[in-house]
């Protein structure tokens, strides 16, 4: 189940997932209201604090998915009875009365809600984007705030590009827009250009040197462009970030967005590490994996971590034999942490004979003598080489040459 709060050294980390927005700038995915819904609810049952349900600007399509999760999302509470309170939910929005305003009309029927405000702040995108200098960027920020927190008591601020931004200058607009309202400042790695003593390092100057910033919640927002993405998002936990931004399967822009289920389960293994703790019901981690990837059209790479297919599996000789014996030799998770249940050995070429011998009991050849075994072993091997992917049938008709009579064939 989720982590709970057992020490009272460990502050609660608020879980923020984008999926439904960043996620769904990923290259090639579009999800349609009711895949937007579906999601959404299962990510209120696994026990995320916040979702980020859409830029109801962006179409009219997206404001219509917003406002229905708000309505039909917002006051679910399955799943949630340890956490007390349903999911909040939360609108994307430029630093535009327009788009602010329809935020705030797309969330306004849900319990909790939120509207996300954004600015770029680094002096490339001020120069050659925004076209505007640093004293205009000041008061655009904190006129967004100001309307922001004007129809919602949580208001999230972030500076685009943050790191790649002046850090003196970030702490100066940051207390600004704490002074407007701001109760959430999110620090992004737009690019994902940062190494983790970078973000880190950044995270905790502006915690210690931005005014007021005791009064709010500081997140991290990371992109996988260089892989660091969880990295990253650790490093700024470790330096006072209280509230992550990620996705599900690490879906988003480019290289993808940090991964929730890494950063949940980094915490879950390290629980001493991090002065932290979450609500998320681990064992809903994978289902919800399978999930947004059916329904995004974005595949899970077989070896990615904790929700891959090939997380739990294992086909060297050696792995193989001391799982048998203790799963615990080769695996720090448990795959019924995460929610897998259909965990099996991969026989292959480096298969060892323990592992084989396990899959002939499971195939009903329990019985088989020593002879017959390592006659039938040999042929796997030489199948082995000869086929890139060996499968049950192929290793009972390997057992059906040798043995007339098994003691209790299975059939396929």
């Amino acid at each position: 189940m989720a982590i709970t709060n057992g020490n009272s050294d460990k502050e609660r980390l608020i879980v923020f997932d984008t999926s439904l927005r960043d996620g769904e700038q990923s290259p090639g995915v579009s999800l349609n209201t009711d895949e937007k819904i579906e999601i959404a609810k299962q990510l209120s049952r696994l026990g995320v604090d916040v979702i980020e349900a859409g830029f109801p600007i962006a179409s009219v399509g997206d404001f219509e998915a917003v406002q229905r999760i708000a309505r039909e999302v917002g006051s679910l509470m399955e799943g949630r009875e340890h956490i007390g309170e349903p999911m909040t939910i939360c609108g994307l929005a430029r630093s535009t009365p327009g788009d602010i305003k329809r935020c705030a009309e797309a969330i306004q029927d849900a319990p909790n809600r939120r509207i996300h405000v954004f600015l770029a702040t680094s002096d490339i995108h001020l120069k050659h984007k925004l076209k505007i200098d640093r004293e205009e960027c000041v008061k655009r920020a904190v006129a967004a705030v100001t309307l922001a927190r004007s129809f919602v008591p949580q208001v999230e601020f972030s500076p685009e590009d943050a790191s790649r931004s002046d850090p003196d200058f970030l702490c100066e607009v940051l207390g600004k827009v704490i002074e407007a309202g701001a109760t959430t400042l999110n620090i992004p790695d737009t690019v994902g250009y940062n190494l983790p003593e970078e973000y880190g390092a950044l995270i905790k100057h502006l915690v210690e040197n931005t005014p007021g910033g005791d009064k709010v919640t500081w997140s991290t927002h990371c992109h996988n462009d260089l892989g660091l993405a969880t990295a990253n998002t650790l490093s700024g936990i470790r330096n006072g970030a209280r509230q992550v931004e990620v996705t599900i399967n690490g879906i988003g822009e480019r290289a993808g967005n940090t991964a929730m289920e890494e950063i949940v389960m980094a915490i879950h293994t390290h629980p001493t590490a991090f002065p932290v703790y979450h609500n998320i019901n681990t064992r809903l981690i994978f289902p919800t994996s399978v999930m947004v990837s059916e329904l995004s059209g974005m595949m899970v790479q077989p070896n990615k971590a904790i929700v891959g297919r090939n997380a739990f599996l294992h086909e060297s000789g050696i792995h193989q034999d001391g799982v048998l014996k203790n799963r615990q030799t080769y695996e720090i998770i448990s795959a019924e942490s995460v929610g897998v249940t259909d965990i099996a050995l991969v026989l292959g070429k480096h298969s060892g004979r323990n592992a084989f011998r396990e899959r002939c009991k499971e195939l009903g050849f329990a019985a088989i003598n020593d002879e017959e075994f390592q006659k039938a072993f040999v042929d796997f091997k030489n199948l082995c080489d000869k086929k890139k992917n060996v499968n049950d049938e192929d290793i009972l008709n390997i057992l059906n040459s040798i043995q007339t009579v098994p003691s209790k064939h299975v059939e396929l």
